[in-house]
């Protein structure tokens, strides 16, 4: 459409108006209209474009191997959920491993929108119509990395699974199979992803997006499933001495009397001990689960994601810290046995133990924290700087 051809709509639309609309606000109101008319036919342009190669589409349209590799991908994940239940069910430590299955299902349900788009239009919503580009060698290089990366995960998803077969539950199974799992998706979502629905080709670029929306549901599984059993033990076991020192550290700096054996603390009446529900490692995986997901919802950029699930750790870690200064203090001028004490509150009831108390504050202060983050690494100065209102100069008299 030529600026001329634009022009006589908007001067035939404009007619068309009441009389007193046009005789009242004259060449402001022409102008006026003419912006909201080009406005209103470039937005319907927009939609029709991002919708239009859509709206055809089915999910049967989907080429049969990419349903091939989505009903792998299902099979596996099926397999890794059965396999990690053993661990929510007998471990405290994992068990928030219940909402990663339902979590991991609501990032997918929320980014379908755009994988859609990909799978069919070759591009995001709101980005360029798909271009034909050459085949490159970095492109050739990307699959064989993936059709690697799928060989090993196949081999170490047998090796998992054999050794869960043969012994039953073991760390060693349990991570195995997870961190075949990530690998397996990943790379089939690249590998399967060459084509989009129409039989044209991808680039590069929107692959390797399309394959970066199924990190959180491939990865999530890892933090779900325990670690190596000597690594988990000496993970606890540095957290446990550090968070022992920290506590008596404090308490030294206070003036307040008492003595450290190991993981022990004596206090003038009695004595308590550090053990591994206060090292930090259920809030730790916990949080880190917690961040994750928010992170994997609620933000656009890498890099911020990355910040918010460091934060989360963070957060984890100094939390578990002032619940143990807390439980300390507690024992310190209530005796050592108060700690295991029901705390029975009015119109409720008992709400469990001081320890159990303090540990399920300390997560939800926690999540808490990083939601009050989200809006700090979402807000742009850019949108700061447009706001008319406040470049205008504040009225006077």
């Amino acid at each position: 459409m030529t600026i001329e051809s634009l022009k006589a709509r908007v001067d035939g639309k404009f007619r068309t108006l009441k009389t007193p609309f046009r005789c009242c606000f004259g060449a402001k109101a022409k102008q006026l209209f003419a912006l909201n008319f080009c406005a209103l036919i470039q937005v319907s342009r927009l939609f029709n474009s991002v919708t239009k190669p859509i709206k055809s589409q089915n999910f049967k349209d989907i080429l049969p191997e990419q349903i091939t590799a989505f009903c792998l991908i299902v099979g596996f994940a099926l397999y890794t959920l059965w396999d990690q239940f053993y661990w929510w069910s007998n471990r405290e430590d994992y068990s928030f491993g219940y909402l990663v299955p339902l979590f991991a299902g609501y990032v997918l349900f929320d980014r379908w929108p755009v994988m859609r788009s990909y799978l069919f239009a070759g591009h995001a919503p709101g980005q360029p119509a798909l271009v034909r580009v050459k085949r490159s060698a970095l492109t050739s290089l990307l699959e064989w990395v993936a059709v690697a990366v799928f060989a090993a995960s196949i081999c170490l998803f047998t090796i998992g699974a054999l050794l869960r077969a043969a012994t039953g539950p073991q760390n060693p199974a349990s991570l195995a199979i997870a961190a075949s799992l990530a690998g397996l998706a990943l790379s089939m979502v690249f590998i399967f992803s060459k084509q989009c629905a129409d039989g044209q080709a991808m680039p590069l670029k929107h692959r390797l997006a399309l394959t970066a929306l199924f990190l959180f549901p491939a990865l999530i599984w890892m933090i779900s499933a325990p670690l190596v059993s000597v690594a988990e033990t000496q993970i606890r076991v540095f957290l446990l001495t550090k968070v022992t020192i920290a506590v008596f550290s404090s308490f030294d700096f206070l003036g307040f009397e008492l003595e450290r054996e190991g993981n022990v603390l004596i206090l003038p009446e009695g004595q308590v001990g550090v053990e591994e529900a206060c090292s930090g490692i259920r809030s730790l995986t916990a949080c880190l689960f917690a961040g994750s997901f928010l992170a994997s919802v609620f933000l656009d950029r890498f890099w911020k994601k990355i910040l918010l699930v460091g934060a989360a750790m963070l957060f984890a870690v100094l939390t578990n810290l002032i619940r143990s200064i807390f439980l300390t203090l507690w024992a310190y001028y209530h005796g050592s046995q108060a700690i295991d004490e029901h705390w029975v509150l009015p119109l409720i009831g008992d709400i469990g133990t001081v320890h159990d108390v303090t540990g399920m504050a300390i997560l939800f202060f926690t999540c808490i924290g990083l939601i009050c983050l989200l809006p700090i690494f979402n807000y742009k100065l850019k949108d700061f700087e447009e706001d008319e209102d406040w470049n205008q100069p504040e009225p006077t008299g």
